[in-house]
């Protein structure tokens, strides 16, 4: 894949990612796929790129007013130490991208209204299984090479943990500290970036910016549903055919 065209597509992924709230990791990993670059190198240069879009958007969505720390503790606090040690974990992932891609069809369903509008009104997170379904997703995060944000939003929306731009914000950040985490670990593993960062990281952060504005101050609740819906779907559809 041509490098211009490479840089142009990381923006794109960043700009569609950030818009709901999301560090764009899976969509990153697919281009580098494509690209023909080594795994010891997508990995760790995906969550690197995540963790600068992650910090844009939550930045902005907290800065309007959507982050609620009530809603991000329960399911960061033990997903940090579990993408640490999901990074040690060397593991051929198709078998569980096939798995994910489907459970990921859900979600866009739900989204889209298949299964109805659901109840009125949000429901309190129980701290047990807050605690557990993070440890969870920050393990698959760390062992895959994702922020775990794509897996996040919808458990919070299925549920009424969290309206859809506090999903967004609380998704950020826990993007964030699972990259970071996830990236720790990977580095311990003796995996390395890729040779051009700093375009990469440039391009996701002007694409980052972006999204993240539109996504936090123009984006209507109705819309904002749809476009993590089309952004799941298009996961979904990156990982059945990775």
């Amino acid at each position: 894949m041509d490098s211009t065209l490479l840089i142009l597509l990381i923006a794109f992924v960043a700009f569609a990612y950030a818009m709901v709230g999301h560090g764009g990791a899976s969509g990153y990993l697919a281009l580098m796929a494509l690209a023909g670059m080594s795994v010891v190198v997508m990995r760790p240069t995906a969550l690197v790129l995540n963790l600068f879009v992650s910090a844009i958007s939550f930045t902005l969505y907290a800065r309007s007013g959507h982050f609620k720390w009530s809603t991000f503790w329960p399911f960061a606090v033990l997903s940090i130490p579990a993408a640490w040690l999901g990074a040690h974990v060397v593991l051929d992932p198709v078998i569980y991208k096939r798995i994910l891609a489907v459970c990921l069809l859900f979600a866009v369903a739900k989204l889209f209204g298949f299964f109805g509008k659901g109840k009125d009104g949000l429901r309190p997170i129980p701290l047990v299984w807050g605690l557990l379904i993070g440890s969870a997703l920050g393990f698959v995060s760390g062992m895959i090479g994702i922020g775990g944000g794509i897996l996040l939003s919808p458990v919070l929306l299925l549920f009424n943990w969290a309206d859809m731009k506090t999903t967004a914000a609380t998704s950020a950040l826990f993007i964030f500290v699972n990259s970071a985490a996830g990236i720790v670990g990977a580095f311990g593993n003796g995996e390395t970036l890729g040779t051009e960062m700093v375009p990469w990281i440039i391009a996701a952060v002007l694409g980052g910016l972006l999204g993240s504005w539109i996504g936090a101050k123009r984006l209507n609740e109705l819309r904002l549903k749809q476009a993590l819906g089309i952004v799941l779907l298009f996961a979904s559809v990156k990982l059945m055919m990775a």
